[in-house]
């Protein structure tokens, strides 16, 4: 069984595609994005739609999600000055853990260029021990 799906899910299938500019230093010395780029993508991605959905700071909560685990499956390549969109999907709503389902599209694609799949795992900001995902997090989540 495959760690991403087949076939790959299309932009229309997302409720959720959280814009990403592409820069100049994304590219590498064979003219396209290189592949840690799209890892960094879906962080940003990630987080920053988490902050937009709850809005809320989600470095202030008392409980945090810290990547367990990410991987990443590429299909076409991607170059500066592609516009971006990362569709962010729920793949898990766990107890202490959310796992996202992810795609990148570029210049309105239909088709992604990449897939990910994104795991946090909430723990206690001081303790660093495991903790329920906060009700702020898993409202929005249950939403994609």
């Amino acid at each position: 069984m495959s760690e991403f799906p087949d076939p790959p899910p299309r932009r229309s299938e997302f409720t959720v595609l959280w814009p990403i500019t592409t820069r100049w230093s994304d590219n590498d010395a064979y003219g396209h994005v290189n592949n840690v780029v799209h890892y960094a993508w879906f962080d940003t991605a990630v987080n920053g739609w988490l902050m937009h959905a709850t809005g809320t700071d989600i470095r202030e909560l008392p409980a945090i999600g810290v990547v367990a685990e990410t991987g990443c499956r590429y299909l076409a390549e991607l170059s500066f000055p592609d516009g971006i969109e990362v569709g962010i999907g729920l793949r898990r709503l766990g107890n202490s853990s959310v796992t996202y389902g992810l795609a990148v599209f570029g210049n309105g694609d239909e088709q992604p260029a990449s897939l990910g799949r994104f795991v946090h795992v909430y723990v206690d900001r001081v303790s660093r021990n495991t903790v329920p995902v906060p009700e702020e997090i898993r409202a929005a989540v249950g939403k994609l």
